[in-house]
């Protein structure tokens, strides 16, 4: 087997660079490969398909590196409680006949960090984080600059302590999601100092706190019903 990660501008340098000293502490085989959606106008248009042409473009990339190395099958992560969201890159994984062990087993993202857990991987907890693109507001062109931008203010949320949380970029606006056992310490003054001073260098023009706190997804209830509909 061959563990394979995609290394692309909307993947955060501290997330592959925690996936690779993983692989490495646990001796699994892998190997960075590069995508290119950046260079899709279908995914840096960002409407409701963009994960989609993601995925595309990751599976894409990984038949050409099966068929080199001579590997039987492409599998990937995803689980039960995926099934609940909007995910369009599931459709390309099918198209692509890409396998769902998880999926298939039954498994539950409890299930796996419970599994994970039992098996003493340092990992089992860690916080879930999804793309640098999917912190872009819908019909904001994905750019290595937004990107670049979010990708900086997550680190320097980290710097100051917080374990789960999203950067939301509308433009002018930045949108901080902490997560609701954190919250309470993101809600004083002084915090908020903090907050503006990151955020207004990063030339946001206003900085708000989304006192829904955490959630994953958040960006999804403002597609079109229509494309909810055609992801089922």
């Amino acid at each position: 087997m061959l563990a394979v990660i995609a290394d692309s501008p909307s993947l955060a340098r501290i997330h592959l660079a925690d996936a690779l000293a993983f692989a490495n502490e646990q001796g699994i085989p892998i190997e960075v490969i590069s995508t290119s959606e950046l260079d899709r106008p279908d995914y840096v248009r960002n409407d409701g398909q963009r994960c989609f042409h993601c995925k595309d473009e990751l599976f894409k990339v990984m038949e050409n590196l099966c068929g080199a190395r001579s590997f039987d099958a492409i599998a990937y992560g995803v689980n039960v409680d995926d099934q609940a969201d909007f995910r369009p890159g599931q459709e390309a994984a099918k198209q692509h006949r890409v396998a769902a062990p998880l999926l298939k087993a039954g498994l539950t993202k409890k299930d796996i960090r419970e599994l994970a857990r039992q098996a003493g991987l340092r990992i089992w907890d860690k916080p879930a984080s999804a793309c640098l693109s999917s912190r872009i507001e819908f019909g904001r062109r994905v750019t290595r600059e937004a990107l670049e931008i979010v990708e900086r203010g997550e680190d320097a949320l980290r710097a100051l302590g917080f374990r789960q949380f999203r950067v939301r970029h509308h433009g002018a606006i930045v949108r901080i999601e902490i997560s609701r056992e954190e919250l309470e310490r993101a809600l004083n003054p002084a915090m908020a100092g903090q907050f503006t001073a990151i955020f207004k260098a990063l030339g946001f023009q206003f900085v708000t706190l989304d006192l829904e706190g955490f959630r994953s997804g958040s960006m999804n209830p403002l597609l079109p019903a229509a494309d909810l509909g055609r992801a089922g």
